[in-house]
């Protein structure tokens, strides 16, 4: 069904880029152009190009909405196609840890006592400003 929605947006998505791109602009430069008749005249063309472009409008967004709906049905999956693991789920590893890494553990140091520190000596004097009488 996805796989459906999406060919059905990508093909009006194009179909739109080369709708807008047919219609007349206000100076004209990428219109149909033209002077004397044919098949369809220049109002006729401009109300049919605008009818079906909206119409491609609300196709696209549809399909956008739609599969918006249906992405967020489906179980999430990761970048490179596998479904990711939900949090908190059976069997897997806690937040922050790779379970196929192995674990590291560091050696315990013994307990020693910190040095005895000594007062902070005393700060240096400042020099006295003279003052005046």
């Amino acid at each position: 069904m996805t796989t459906l929605l999406l060919i059905i947006q990508i093909m009006a998505a194009f179909s739109m880029i080369v709708l807008i791109l047919l219609q007349r602009s206000e100076g004209g430069a990428l219109g149909m152009g033209g002077g004397g008749g044919g098949f369809v005249t220049g109002r006729g063309a401009a109300n049919l190009l605008t009818r079906t472009t909206a119409i491609l409008a609300a196709v696209f967004f549809t399909t956008s909405l739609a599969l918006g709906v249906l992405s967020h049905k489906q179980a999430p999956k990761s970048a490179v196609g596998v479904p990711a693991q939900a949090e908190g789920a059976p069997g897997q590893a806690p937040a922050g840890e790779n379970p196929s890494l192995p674990k590291l553990t560091l050696p315990k140091q013994g307990t020693q006592t910190p040095p005895a520190q000594n007062p902070a000596p005393a700060a240096p004097a400042q020099p006295q400003m003279p003052q005046s009488q």
